[in-house]
């Protein structure tokens, strides 16, 4: 049991003098002051540590139940649980790499020390020095010689049997979220084996890793509202980055061939569980490939990197189990529409036609759309919802997809794909347009549509027409959306929970 702790729920703000978190917050604090009155620093620079508490579970974790080894190990960690036998103190200590027992014996540490330990409170952090041994029970554990207080908690943790429960405070609070909640630190233990294992596997396949601006002149790369902000110096506008496309491709324009590029991206849009205004995207772009390379690469990266986080490529989406190593399916996006509704659709159309199709099954459109954008419309209302296993859709109309290369059978679509698993994108790839001439028509179109009020959509970027003026190799490009990656293998369905400091509406009170 824990001792020694309040029995309140240290989230629920409590004003009153005698009880709660106000009375618990100052009996630790005038225990600060107690230890600082007789000479000991509650808040020491530094601490010396021998093993981690998983080096100390590696490496002594199979020892018989009852045994004393001779074997000193310095550890630190914070305080997890407490239970005061009079002469015996048990804790739990808890460090990044798992949590391992304190037994801390009267007679070992003598008189005055062990006082020191009994005034310790769940949430202090503790530097130890012991030998290792395990209980009668087998339970490993740290029989401590001394423990030094590494860090005075004045406020209590989270109450033990409840948790730290309501999410709005779980991601505001993240700080408190770790300490607390397993399955939150592992989430990003997912999302740091992901970013790493795209790195090697590129890395592996002769991809430069490398850094671009975040501010833009101009917000261009996707279809998005960007954030705008000012520069003093420069007493000029620039927006804060939609997208990583534009300066990549530039780059393959010098020659650099295979480039990538992990990094933030700014979308002035809404919140969602799908949606977060910063999130992290990764996008390379390969000289000489094609939209074919590019679907390719991109199986290679998910897959490698569910192996190197969760140790399998099985995983489980809406309780049905898919294999990630199995060859992932395409699917027309005309085509898809066109099942759905029992007739063709297809950009060609006449727009009225397209528009009556959209009407008749509640698919949202703006009167400065083209028949294109009103099928991606169609196929969002009618075919997304019914996408489980990971898919490739492929096929996007010319008008949604300003930067990619027309299909060299259908000067209507693209090869361009984008990937969606359990109803959600996770990455765009295509063939990237090259040609410098009919770049600039569609920076115009894309122009004519933002000045006619769609504010989404991209603006004519000189710079880049320039680049593609001097010669861009045929290339196949590719964006994944990391945090959905890491959704999808942590089985996860809000993105809040992979993005450690996630978006939120400021708190009303802060108490």
């Amino acid at each position: 049991m824990v001792v020694s702790e309040a029995t309140e729920n240290p989230d629920e703000p409590d004003h009153s003098t005698g009880s709660g978190l106000v009375a618990e917050k100052a009996r630790r604090l005038a225990r600060v002051e107690e230890l600082r009155g007789r000479g000991d620093e509650p808040y020491p620079y530094r601490f010396d540590r021998s093993h981690t508490i998983g080096d100390v579970r590696r490496t002594w974790g199979e020892l018989e139940a009852g045994t004393e080894t001779d074997n000193e190990v310095t550890v630190a960690g914070r305080v997890m649980l407490k239970r005061d036998t009079g002469k015996l103190v048990f804790a739990t200590i808890q460090d990044r790499s798992g949590q391992v027992q304190l037994f801390i014996s009267k007679a070992v540490t003598g008189d005055e020390h062990f006082v020191d330990v009994k005034e310790l409170d769940l949430g202090d952090w503790v530097g130890v020095s012991g030998t290792v041994m395990t209980t009668r029970k087998g339970e490993l554990s740290i029989k401590a010689t001394t423990v030094r207080l590494l860090s005075k908690a004045v406020r209590p943790l989270p109450d033990k049997w409840h948790g730290l429960t309501d999410t709005d405070t779980r991601f505001r609070q993240r700080y408190a979220d770790l300490i607390v909640n397993e399955q939150a630190r592992r989430h990003f233990e997912i999302r740091h084996a992901v970013v790493a294992s795209f790195r090697r596997t590129l890395h592996g396949e002769g991809f430069i890793e490398v850094e671009t601006p975040v501010l833009h002149a101009e917000a261009g790369g996707a279809h998005a509202r960007p954030f705008t902000t000012h520069h003093n110096a420069l007493a000029m506008d620039l927006y804060l980055r939609i997208a990583l496309e534009l300066h990549l491709k530039r780059l393959i324009v010098g020659g650099m061939e295979r480039v990538f590029e992990i990094g933030r991206i700014f979308r002035n849009e809404g919140i969602s569980t799908r949606h977060n205004p910063e999130f992290t995207m990764m996008e390379l772009y390969q000289a000489f490939a094609d939209w074919n390379d590019v679907m390719d690469i991109t199986e290679r990266l998910i897959t490698r990197a569910a192996t190197d986080a969760l140790g399998t490529t099985n995983i489980t989406i809406r309780g049905e189990q898919f294999d990630l190593a199995e060859p992932w399916p395409r699917l027309s996006m005309c085509g898809a529409v066109s099942d759905k509704i029992g007739t063709t659709v297809h950009p060609s159309q006449p727009l009225d036609e397209v528009r009556t199709i959209a009407d008749h099954h509640g698919a949202k459109y703006e009167p400065s759309w083209g028949s294109g954008r009103v099928i991606e419309s169609l196929f969002e209302e009618l075919c997304e919802a019914d996408i489980i296993r990971p898919t490739f859709v492929t096929g996007h109309p010319v008008e949604i997809s300003p930067l990619a290369r027309v299909d060299r059978d259908d000067p209507f679509v693209t090869e361009r794909f984008e990937l969606f698993v359990d109803s959600r994108e996770l990455a765009n790839g295509y063939s990237e347009l090259n040609d410098p001439i009919e770049q600039r028509a569609r920076f115009e179109d894309e122009q004519a549509a933002k000045d006619a009020g769609d504010a989404e959509r991209g603006t004519v970027d000189e710079d880049y027409l320039r680049a593609l003026e001097y010669g861009m190799p045929p290339t196949g490009g590719l964006g994944v959306g990391i945090d959905r990656v890491v959704m999808l293998l942590s089985g996860v369905d809000s993105i809040k929970e992979v993005i450690l400091f996630p978006t939120l509406r400021p708190e009303q009170e802060i108490h």
